[in-house]
């Protein structure tokens, strides 16, 4: 079973910062990319934050320089340190793997329960 397990969310001030992390668990044989998703309430999930195993990022325009993602490849760990935030960045926040469990599985997307951020005005 495998498992990603996201804390960090909270409630902040707008112009605050919080920090997102995610760790997966579980029997994996290899994890490609990770990322950062979010949805408000009443819109669709988005992404927000990626990263590849070699540490490649990409960033929606939304958080283009106030948001950061990066990886722990040994911990099996991504995290999103959110700075300067907005009202309008408040959503839930998905943590999102594409790993394979072995050499002879394929590829799968993995997510996290999702953890709360709240950017209050």
């Amino acid at each position: 079973q495998v498992q990603l397990v996201e804390s960090g969310g909270g409630l902040v001030q707008a112009g605050g910062s919080l920090r997102l992390s995610c760790a997966v668990s579980g029997s994996i044989f290899m994890i490609a990319d990770m990322a950062w998703y979010r949805q408000a309430p009443g819109k669709q999930r988005e992404s927000v934050a990626r990263i590849t195993s070699g540490g490649s990022t990409d960033y929606s325009d939304s958080v283009k320089g106030r948001f950061t993602i990066s990886r722990d490849n040994a911990k099996r760990t991504v995290h999103l340190q959110m700075n300067s935030l907005k009202p309008e960045d408040t959503a839930v926040y998905y943590c999102n793997a594409v790993a394979r469990r072995s050499a002879f599985y394929s590829w799968n997307n993995y997510w996290g329960q999702g953890t709360q951020v709240t950017v209050s005005s």
